[in-house]
């Protein structure tokens, strides 16, 4: 008789645990596939509102975009095996403990972007590692051409403090780097996948006299401009001269990152990053799977959920295929990939490109 009770049992289990996420109707009226998710369209429609000034593609998407892989980078199974605490990956640790994280040299200005998102984290009741993620999805689906990420929920809200050094920093050699990430279990190809990034991205703290200088003359749009214009020999500084971390420039206005420069140019990452000058989607499709891995660092993604149906579907791109700005050819190439030619791109027939200044507050 127990028997037969106890194995009645485990079968009741084993049919409650195959048992799909109830469906819900969240507010609005809008569908959730998981009850859980609810909560995230709340969080969407004040987001969208109060950070990102009504769903643009601006300096908190970028930060927020930064914040993402700052707090997940920080993950070293390497340390682990040495004894240590390696980090807890996307763990929401450099919000839950901002005061000593942004501090580190490679964080330097994230203080502004964690000070700005943790109250919604808060009002909402979700947990740090979740907020900061989402927030990076939702952002990026702001710009143009931009990739839908992938968003699972369900993180801890509990954390402990990174060990410093583990973010890789613009100083840093290649070797330097892609040994961090290759600690972090990517390979060089991923780095530069990774790297899609920068194409809606801005400096605020290397050169700060010129606040919010891109790395691209197309910040707003999601596109491959930055892996042309990376390979662009340099002319200048943008700025008043030399900074650690920046090398010359080929426009006024725009920063070049010292680390972006030598990735461009390493046969490791060079045929990577020359891969996606002519392929936009395949830019995107690359950097979706990374995001994902990257998401989920120091995560079992068994215990999370997905939410990301809740991410808005971005605007698709205008061209999928990058150019050659205005007043420059192909001998400003510096072609690095020994692999493959060139990619045939058209020049931009207007005046010659020059990305305004903001001036720092």
């Amino acid at each position: 008789m127990f028997t037969k009770t106890l194995v009645a049992i485990l079968g009741l289990a084993l049919i409650v645990g195959a048992v799909p996420p109830k469906k819900a109707t969240c507010s609005k009226g809008r569908k959730a596939s998981d009850q859980r998710c609810c909560v995230w369209f709340d969080v969407l429609d004040d987001i969208q509102e109060n950070l990102f000034d009504g769903g643009e593609c601006g300096e908190e998407v970028h930060e927020s975009l930064r914040l993402t892989f700052h707090d997940a980078i920080s993950f070293s199974p390497k340390m682990f095996r040495e004894g240590k605490f390696g980090g807890g990956g996307a763990d929401g640790s450099i919000m839950a403990f901002a005061e000593v994280e942004t501090h580190f040299d490679a964080s330097v200005g994230l203080d502004e972007i964690v000070g700005e998102q943790k109250p919604f984290a808060l009002a909402h009741k979700v947990s740090f590692g979740d907020f900061i993620q989402f927030a990076g999805a939702v952002g990026v689906s702001n710009c143009v051409g931009g990739p839908h990420l992938q968003f699972l929920a369900g993180r801890s809200n509990h954390s402990q403090v990174s060990p410093d050094g583990l973010i890789p920093l613009p100083t840093d050699s290649v070797d330097t780097i892609l040994a961090r990430f290759a600690d972090a279990g990517f390979s060089a190809s991923e780095v530069v996948d990774l790297l899609a990034s920068h194409t809606v991205a801005a400096q605020d703290h290397i050169d700060p006299d010129i606040h919010g200088s891109p790395f691209d003359s197309t910040p707003s749009e999601f596109d491959a401009q930055f892996f042309v214009e990376t390979l662009l020999k340099g002319v200048a500084f943008p700025g008043n001269g030399s900074h650690s971390g920046e090398v010359l420039s080929p426009y006024p206005g725009e920063l070049r990152l010292q680390s972006d420069a030598l990735l461009a140019r390493d046969p490791r990452t060079a045929c990577e990053w020359q891969s996606f000058i002519s392929n936009h989607d395949l830019m995107v499709q690359r950097f979706t799977k990374a995001m994902a891995k990257m998401a989920v660092l120091g995560n079992d993604p068994r215990t999370l959920y997905d939410c990301s149906e809740v991410i808005p579907v971005p605007k698709p791109a205008a061209s999928k295929v990058a150019h050659l700005p205005a007043g420059k050819t192909l001998k400003d190439i510096e072609h690095a990939c020994k692999a493959t030619p060139f990619p045939t791109i058209k020049a931009d027939p207007g005046p010659e490109t020059s990305i305004p200044v903001v001036p720092a507050s």
